[in-house]
């Protein structure tokens, strides 16, 4: 089964509901809020799980690199003022890709037992005047996308060079990439099950 989303989330659960599958999405859309739509369901497996059966996720980070941001999309990208040297950035985000142990890019505190994820693909480009950060890969720790992120920033500001990426990826250690930016209303861009 394949199945990708964009902007959204697989979610699962059980139910005993007697509502015909092809009525579910808009029986729930019925009782969500707005800023929430289902677009569709479907049976699976009982042993499927959203999380747990995923085999990539592509998340996005969207840096607004203009001088005056916006506000109609100010929850959903990071806005920074300064030119960033997106090249660079993109030229750094490749050290990013393969199997590492991404502990240097784990916030305190992350439950997860191993810091080992494979990063299948990492791009950065630019377009309209904002930066796209985009990471396809088997799982991603707390924070991993945003702290990947803000060394990314610095990367684009000269403040870290692009192969010291393999020195930061290699050493283990927090203190050496770049700040967690903030979180922004995002969720995985892509799934594929």
């Amino acid at each position: 089964m394949q199945v990708f989303t964009h902007f959204g989330q697989v979610a699962n659960f059980k139910t005993e509901s007697s509502i015909p599958i092809d009525k579910f999405a808009i029986a729930i859309n019925s009782k969500l809020k707005k800023s929430i739509v289902i677009k569709s369901a479907e049976e699976v497996d009982d042993r499927f799980h959203s999380r747990y059966s995923v085999k990539e996720k592509t998340y996005r980070y969207t840096i607004n690199n203009s001088k005056y941001g916006t506000a109609l999309f100010r929850e959903m990208e990071y806005h920074f003022p300064v030119k960033l040297n997106t090249s660079k950035m993109s030229e750094a985000a490749k050290y990013f890709e393969g199997t590492h142990d991404f502990a240097a890019f784990k916030a305190s505190g992350t439950s997860s037992k191993s810091s080992v994820r494979t990063i299948y693909k990492a791009e950065v480009y630019e377009k309209d005047e904002r930066i796209y950060i985009e990471l396809t890969g088997n799982g991603f720790l707390y924070n991993m996308v945003r702290i990947i992120a803000g060394t990314l920033l610095d990367v684009g500001l000269e403040k870290i060079e692009t192969e010291a990426i393999k020195e930061i990826i290699e050493s283990k250690d927090r203190k050496r990439a770049g700040k967690t930016l903030p979180a922004m209303r995002t969720l995985p861009y892509k799934s594929k099950l």
